[in-house]
């Protein structure tokens, strides 16, 4: 079971990425370290606008910052990605495993019937339609 420290991890990451700037962001850091500058550029966004996201990044432990004189540099950090694709991949399981026993009930169950058609009536018709064509 989740314990508090680690549900309150997962909010602030969850929450750093329903962002679709920050989501970018990461991405670029993918790549390898960038400048805030350099994050900030394709959204022609204020170095204090993307500085704000970085904090949020920074404070979700998605990121590291590192202060070189006047600039900052920022790092992926993939551990806490991890944790919720951790999360996420239990939940995925949960929902896989629910329908594939979905699945297995729906193909179990019979033909669907047409209107004012017994049990009876549905059989000789698959019969009839399987030994057409098959006439010795």
């Amino acid at each position: 079971m989740m314990n508090e420290v680690q549900s309150a991890t997962l909010d602030q990451v969850f929450h750093a990425l329903s962002d679709s700037t920050r989501r970018a962001m990461l991405r670029e850091l993918a790549g390898g370290e960038r400048k805030v500058g350099e994050l900030a550029a394709p959204f022609s966004m204020s170095l204090a606008a993307a500085s704000k996201h970085v904090r949020v990044l920074e404070n979700a432990g998605l990121l590291q910052r590192e202060v070189r004189g006047r600039v900052h540099i920022c790092r992926l950090q993939p551990a806490r990605l991890k944790s919720a694709g951790q999360w996420l991949r239990f939940y995925e399981q949960f929902w896989t495993e629910r329908l594939d026993a979905l699945e297995a009930v729906l193909r179990a169950e019979p033909a669907p019937r047409g209107p004012g058609e017994s049990p009876d009536d549905t059989a000789a018709t698959r019969r009839r339609g399987k030994n057409r064509g098959h006439r010795h």
